[in-house]
């Protein structure tokens, strides 16, 4: 069934998209005083974070980001994900809101911008060619349409100047955040930032995601658990993407399915991210649920989206490698050796530092080491990570960011935890990881 979006043109110069943000600044800050007069009144002496993070105050900030889209949406979506775990629960409930909220562009736009890609009889390449998309996101929407050989084909069109406005976009909404006064002082959101820029650029280029669908395709293409859709050359530019159209349920609505349908399926997913890891050295990074569908008929897991995929040192995938191995071993001494390679610490860190993130990286990896199958739905480490992560955070010596390719593979590896956790799967993890648990 189709998905229904709200459209919104898009603000594309660099003045309008900053005199939005403006303007929402200006009615945040109105309904804050209207808010806290309100309180005072019936004498209660509100603190000014409880006034910005009303309800009210939430939805404007999430939906006009929403209509921003690009670097505004995005950067939203990666501060969430990738400091969640040191946020106040509110900002972090805001920011997630921009996972999935996005407006489609308006007709007249799809349209125009059709035309300067394909010409101005581009309509008679194609048998149907529904203008109303059926998923849109930060960086462009998609559409299912049928060509005249009777290709079914998935479009994703990218929305007009998003490209332009990356780097104003991430530093007008890193401006906004920050005002909000929640961000932690100790955390340095500033690599964060820089790697959203180089990310949004990356996913912005429609060429490099072709060619990662078709490397990833190539390392992939004898596992018999996976489908992915072929990219189509015809349609496909730096701002337009074709591929086949796969037919299949979201995957979160497995969750209805019975408890060995979950558990296969998540099984896979994480025998898929093993092999990303430490067999291909190429990860699709994003952690959006969406981006796996189930084809029911043959079973079988499709996968989508490669505009995040990230390539991996075979020292890097060692490290981790070693990491996962010391968890299973309860070898802490490995562990703190494994995540000084990577990167996680630096020997110039405080001792009680070095343990409490050694401890924490520990913690992460339960699933390895706890009784097998492990109960997802069932584990509070969700909960306990977010503690531990929150307390870290708070330690004045620990102003350490890690580097860009470990925030996406713990990003990734998070929304494999949330899936799982969504599915109410039971994974047998130690046995996935057997293949590489070598001396």
């Amino acid at each position: 069934m189709q998905k229904k979006t709200d459209t919104a043109s898009i603000p594309k110069g660099r003045l309008s998209r900053l005199g939005k943000l403006s303007s929402l600044a200006g009615r945040v800050a109105g309904n804050i005083l209207a808010e806290g007069v309100s309180e005072l009144a019936k004498g209660n002496r509100p603190k000014i974070k409880d006034l910005l993070l009303t309800p009210g105050n939430a939805m404007r900030v999430a939906d006009q980001l929403a209509q921003m889209r690009g670097a505004a949406m995005k950067v939203g979506q990666m501060i969430s994900m990738d400091a969640g775990d040191m946020l106040p629960a509110e900002l972090t409930d805001l920011l997630a809101r921009l996972r999935s909220d996005a407006k489609s562009m308006p007709e007249n736009e799809l349209i125009s911008l059709l035309e300067s890609q394909w010409g101005q009889d581009w309509k008679k390449q194609f048998i149907q060619f529904p203008l109303q998309p059926i998923a849109a996101a930060s960086i462009g929407q998609v559409h299912k349409v049928i060509t005249q050989d009777l290709k079914r084909l998935a479009i994703k069109i990218q929305y007009p100047g998003i490209k332009q406005s990356i780097n104003s976009d991430v530093d007008n909404v890193a401006t906004l955040i920050k005002m909000t006064g929640l961000l932690p002082k100790s955390l340095d959101i500033k690599p964060l930032l820089a790697e959203a820029k180089k990310q949004l650029h990356d996913e912005a280029d429609y060429t490099l995601e072709g060619q990662y669908l078709d490397q990833y395709a190539a390392v992939i293409e004898n596992d018999d658990a996976f489908i992915m859709p072929i990219l189509d050359k015809e349609f496909s530019s730096g701002t337009v993407l074709a591929m086949s159209f796969i037919d299949g349920l979201p995957i979160e609505q497995l969750v209805n399915q019975s408890q060995e349908t979950r558990d296969r399926v998540m099984s896979q997913l994480m025998r898929l991210f093993f092999k990303e890891l430490f067999d291909f050295q190429l990860v699709q990074t994003d952690p959006n649920f969406a981006n796996y569908q189930y084809d029911q008929e043959t079973q079988k897991i499709v996968l989508l989206d490669f505009g995040a995929t990230r390539t991996y040192t075979s020292q890097m995938a060692e490290g981790y490698r070693q990491l996962m191995q010391g968890a299973s071993h309860h070898d802490k001494n490995q562990i703190r050796q494994a995540i000084l390679d990577i990167g996680l610490i630096r020997q110039d860190l405080p001792e009680k530092v070095q343990q409490n993130i050694t401890d924490l990286a520990y913690m992460a990896c339960e699933p390895l080491y706890a009784e097998s199958p492990y109960d997802f739905a069932s584990s509070d480490l969700s909960s306990r990570l977010q503690t531990q992560g929150i307390q870290l955070g708070l330690e004045k010596e620990y102003a350490h960011t890690p580097s860009a390719n470990a925030i996406f593979l713990h990003r990734k590896l998070g929304g494999l935890f949330l899936l799982a956790i969504k599915l109410k799967a039971k994974v047998d993890m130690q046995s996935l990881f057997t293949p590489y648990n070598r001396a």
